[in-house]
């Protein structure tokens, strides 16, 4: 049918496709081979047998012709799917299916936005009403452009119906049911490149791409962060307003930065001078603040480290109890009973733990050498702060001083332009006539005298605060007599040790002859000692170096227990365990040892 604007549509409920079927039989087997099940006009399927899984079906009953929803040409087929090709009878034509055995007929490159075919071999007989009655049921046709040599060019409204217009390649078609040469011909479907279609695609693409730079534009917009607020003009009112600002903590950033953009922008001139003074000043009140949270931060660091430390201890206490299991695992007592395979991982996770616990010891005695060397550090600055505590106190002082006398002094200045200004008034207020010019005459002058009291004032400051310089000066005078005098006291100090040194030398040749030869081997009996006495019923070697290890991983087995058995007066070996369970522990003597000796 044809609707309002001339164009022919394929209408699915209406009684428009009344075309006869000669042989529906064969229209619902190439639809089974498709594997779509053909449905009745009131929606319900006609093959109640119809298995699409296996794409065949085991009888085909009275069908009737009416099949709403179905064309002619069914939609594309993937390729790997075999398809039987079936005779297709139209009105005014028949179209006979090419030969399965031969290759698909080839076809062009598709064009982008292809909506046009172009279908040759048509009959010489053929007319644009047969090729609409072919290729309407692919879809609705916008135009046609016959050409007297056979051929023609089918445009469509879809992309998608191109594909269906690809599938009666290859058929043979026949006029009626005549045999004559020109009323039959084998079609060819193909690709075709139109200027209308690549128009359109590209209309579409533009649009595409419109779209996708709005939504990234739209995108970007969202995620730009926020632009700052203008910075207002400098004024008395708003000077008073960001001086209130740079008083709180919580407004102290963005006065801040409102005071910079005045000082960069050149509000500052004599009249506004002080005024900006005080607003640095104010700025400069923040850095004590500064410091402190500063201080806090550093303090809650420290604190994290001792923690890290505690944990880290910890997990080396458990690394230890770990391999000791381990060890003990690996004595013959209790070896000979694990199987090949058990000894071999135990073996493997003994190695594994030690090296693990290795690593974290080696990490903690770094913490502790830092530590020693920050304290090491302290030590030596502490008796050179002592030294200059007294010095930088005097010192911090003048510097106050000299701070002190340079606010002054700027004070002065501002004042000195306050009255050059007032002198300026004045003098235009004398030009001018005005009528209230004996009022602002007083007013001056008492500002003026205002002025020159405080003038002297400042003045009487200044010669006190150069007093208390000079007092400055002469202390510090002394306190360096006072340290000279203490480096000369050290230095005779310093000589004193080293002769006292040369003197306990033949002390050292006595000492050589006990069986202690060294001071690291005294604290190591001190170390062991302690050890054994916590542990009244004694432990062993393996237990007793492993405590050691974790103050020093140089510290040998052989060297340990050589030592204790050169102290028999101190330390015994006693043999405990029955059996299986025999085992040698040292124990602590060393009471018992001081009333033999």
């Amino acid at each position: 049918m044809r609707t309002a604007d001339n164009s022919r549509t394929l209408n699915v409920d209406s009684t428009a496709m009344t075309l006869p079927m000669s042989d529906p039989t064969a229209w619902a087997t190439a639809m089974n081979n498709l594997g779509m099940a053909p449905l009745g006009i009131a929606g319900q399927p006609i093959l109640p047998d119809f298995d699409p899984a296996l794409g065949m079906m085991t009888g085909i009953p009275p069908i009737t012709p009416m099949m709403p929803g179905l064309g002619i040409v069914p939609p594309p087929i993937p390729p790997d799917m075999p398809v039987v090709k079936e005779i297709i009878h139209c009105k005014s034509c028949t179209l006979f299916p090419p030969n399965p055995n031969l290759p698909p007929p080839a076809t062009r490159e598709r064009p982008p936005g292809c909506k046009t075919v172009f279908v040759g071999g048509l009959p010489e007989n053929g007319t644009e009403q047969i090729i609409v009655e072919v290729f309407e049921q692919c879809g609705e046709i916008i135009a046609i452009r016959k050409s007297k040599k056979n051929f023609c060019h089918i445009r469509f409204a879809e992309e998608y119906m191109v594909d269906k217009a690809l599938y009666l390649s290859g058929y043979r078609i026949r006029l009626g049911s005549s045999t004559d040469k020109k009323d039959t011909g084998r079609l060819h479907v193909d690709f075709a490149q139109a200027r209308d279609d690549l128009y359109e695609w590209e209309c579409k693409q533009r649009m595409l791409a419109r779209e996708e730079r709005h939504r990234r534009r739209m995108e970007e917009e969202r995620l730009r962060p926020p632009s700052p607020p203008p910075v207002v003009h400098y004024s008395d009112h708003e000077c008073s307003i960001v001086a209130e600002k740079l008083k709180d903590d919580s407004k102290f950033s963005e006065a801040v930065q409102t005071l910079l953009t005045w000082i960069e922008r050149g509000e500052v001139n004599r009249r506004s001078a002080n005024n900006f003074y005080s607003m640095i000043q104010s700025a400069n009140s923040h850095v004590r603040r500064l410091v402190n949270e500063k201080a806090a931060h550093e303090k809650d660091m420290e604190e994290a480290k001792e923690k890290f430390k505690q944990a880290l201890s910890g997990i080396l206490i458990q690394f230890e109890q770990i391999v000791a299991v381990y060890h003990s695992a690996s004595k013959q007592k209790a070896w000979d009973h694990f199987t090949k395979a058990q000894r071999k991982n135990i073996s493997v996770w003994c190695k594994q733990a030690e090296e693990i616990r290795n690593i974290h010891n080696d990490e903690l005695m770094g913490i502790r050498r830092e530590e020693e060397m920050e304290m090491s550090d302290d030590e030596i600055e502490e008796t050179t702060e002592t030294k200059e505590t007294e010095e930088s106190a005097l010192v911090s002082q003048a510097e106050a001083l000299k701070e002190e006398n340079d606010s002054l002094r700027w004070q002065l200045d501002a004042y000195r332009n306050e009255v050059e200004l007032l002198k300026q008034e004045q003098g235009k207020a004398h030009r001018e006539d005005d009528p209230n010019k004996e009022q602002q005459l007083k007013l001056l002058q008492q500002a003026l005298q205002g002025m020159q009291q405080h003038l002297l004032k400042v003045q009487e400051e200044y010669k006190r605060k150069e007093a208390e310089l000079e007092k400055v000066k002469d202390d510090k005078l002394q306190v360096e007599k006072m340290l000279e005098n203490l480096k000369e006291k050290e230095s005779c100090a310093s000589r004193l040790c080293t002769s006292s040194q040369d003197s306990d030398y033949p002390l050292e040749k006595t000492l050589n002859s006990s069986p202690i030869k060294s001071e690291r081997e005294a604290l190591l009996v001190g170390i062991i000692s302690t050890f054994l006495h916590v542990h009244p019923f004694g432990a062993s070697i393996e237990y007793i170096c492993s405590y050691l290890h974790r103050l020093d991983n140089k510290i040998c087995t052989s060297d340990v227990e050589c030592l204790m058995g050169r102290l028999q007066h101190t330390f015994r070996q006693e043999m405990t365990g029955v059996g299986a369970s025999l085992e040698k522990r040292w124990k602590f003597c060393g009471f018992e040892g001081l009333k033999l000796t």
